[in-house]
């Protein structure tokens, strides 16, 4: 699934660059593992999230799902590319939930970066992330 790189550019570096800052800003006291997520709109703007732990599991809040609730809150709905990093031995995917939003903002083509501080990256269309992804489709006729 998607492309092995070892580099640290990725497919867009100004949203490497953003998802590692933001990672920074994660509020991971009981997990201690933080994610930052960046994402770039169909307009030109990135917009960033982290995660948020709350003691009483599972009331936090994803990176990619922070950074999805900034564009929104922006008044952008549509993602360009997708730019996750963590600090694991290899690029973490996202979890399922945020595999559909991502789906629901992004085409199936959008490029989705998911890498780690030490560099190694994973790059993959959402299409790839998310197979046969529940949509608006499938509401016709509800």
């Amino acid at each position: 699934m998607g492309d092995e790189r070892g580099g640290a550019a990725g497919t867009d570096p100004e949203l490497g660059t953003a998802a590692r800052a933001v990672r920074e800003r994660a509020y991971a006291p009981y997990s201690r593992f933080k994610v930052g997520a960046a994402l770039r709109t169909a307009g030109g703007v990135v917009h960033v999230g982290c995660n948020v732990e709350n003691v009483a599991y599972p009331e936090g809040t994803c990176a990619e799902a922070g950074a999805i609730a900034a564009m929104v809150a922006a008044g952008e709905t549509e993602i360009a590319a997708l730019h996750v990093v963590a600090n694991a031995p290899e690029p973490v995917p996202p979890c399922g939930g945020c595999r559909q939003k991502i789906a629901e903002f992004a085409g199936p083509d959008v490029t989705v970066t998911l890498a780690t501080l030490a560099g190694a990256e994973r790059v993959m269309s959402v299409s790839e992330l998310l197979p046969g992804a529940f949509g608006r489709g499938h509401m016709e006729g509800a």
